[in-house]
């Protein structure tokens, strides 16, 4: 999938930008420390291996009939 199907953000992170990301909480000062954590825990998180991305998109688009089986 290339990275426009993907709808990554600006810098080719894979998470929405910004002004993109659903309100969480109608307080925008209380969303914004939400998504600043949010972002805190994603950059200390190691990177995933090219197999552990391969499971996880094969995970999200397998068809209905094959999880049933």
């Amino acid at each position: 999938m290339s990275a426009g199907a993907q709808g990554q953000a600006a810098g080719g992170t894979g998470r929405p930008s910004r002004t993109d990301r659903p309100i969480r909480f109608n307080d925008p000062k209380r969303n914004a420390t939400y998504w600043a954590r949010i972002d805190r825990i994603v950059s200390a998180a190691p990177p995933l291996s090219d197999e552990q991305r391969a499971v996880i998109r094969t995970a999200f688009t397998q068809t209905e009939a094959r999880r049933a089986a």
